[in-house]
């Protein structure tokens, strides 16, 4: 079973910016890293966000799509996120060959911590104010 992205959302914390990717099925690894630019995965095109500094996150294996190519997250591919203090914007980046990659624009370079829940499936991002 593919493990397949339903949703991203957004929440403010006291101390850090969360941002939740939502998935159905087995939990899927995801790892983080910081960037000068974003770049669209597959075709390599400058993903152009609003920020400073910027998160490239992959999650795999993971598809935003079903087995007939219907989208199974209907959400923006790209948002502002104003509510938020440091991340700017969200960017759903790629969906290629079992990795779903998600961009985060960002005010200022700060810590950044990512990991897995269950019951239901997400990946949670924290990023520090």
């Amino acid at each position: 079973m593919t493990t397949l992205l339903t949703g991203i959302r957004v929440g403010r914390p006291d101390t850090f910016d969360r941002v939740v990717l939502d998935f159905t099925g087995p939990a899927p690894t995801a790892t983080h890293e910081a960037a000068d630019e974003l770049f669209a995965d597959a075709s390599g095109e400058i993903d152009w966000l609003t920020g400073t500094t910027f998160v490239q996150l992959r999650v795999q294996p993971a598809a935003a799509h079903n087995d007939v190519g219907a989208p199974t997250y209907t959400g923006p591919r790209k948002f502002r996120t104003r509510e938020l203090t440091n991340v700017m914007a969200v960017s759903l980046n790629g969906d290629f060959e079992g990795i779903v990659s998600v961009g985060l624009g960002l005010r200022r370079a700060a810590s950044v911590n990512v990991f897995s829940l269950t019951s239901p499936t997400r990946i949670v991002v924290d990023v520090q104010h």
